[in-house]
């Protein structure tokens, strides 16, 4: 008979590297679900699995409203399948927000060499060394 291993709020922001506040958010927000023994939380495996993607998401940028719909299409029918496709659709558009703020940036980067090269122009017309 296998023993289900459960995990301390205070393991997990170690492991993490997160504060208690942040666990607490993630459960208050429906994303993690511990389970309570008086007042004490204990933590199951794919709650510890869910945190890790949770923190993934964040890394990428996806917010929590779209980590929760992820993990929800995953709860329901069409179940992974339709989580994994959703997951690609978000992945696509947060990759074509990146490379839109990446073509921003270079706009603006391009822009200010701009300034720059004319602001030193004029200040050799008018006779002021840089």
């Amino acid at each position: 008979m296998a023993v289900s291993k459960f995990y301390s709020i205070t393991e997990l922001t170690r492991e993490f590297d997160i504060s208690t506040r942040t666990l607490r958010f993630y459960e208050d927000e429906g994303l993690i679900h511990p389970e309570r023994r008086g007042r004490t939380r204990l933590y199951r495996q794919a709650d510890r699995h869910l945190i890790a993607q949770i923190l993934r998401g964040r890394r990428i940028g996806f917010t929590i409203a779209e980590i929760r719909e992820i993990i929800q299409v995953y709860k329901e029918p069409p179940g992974e399948i339709g989580q994994l496709k959703l997951l690609m659709r978000k992945v696509d558009d947060k990759r074509d927000d990146l490379r839109q703020k990446r073509r921003d940036i270079d706009e603006t980067i391009t822009e200010l060499d701009s300034i720059e090269e004319s602001c030193l122009n004029r200040l050799a017309e008018i006779g002021v060394s840089t």
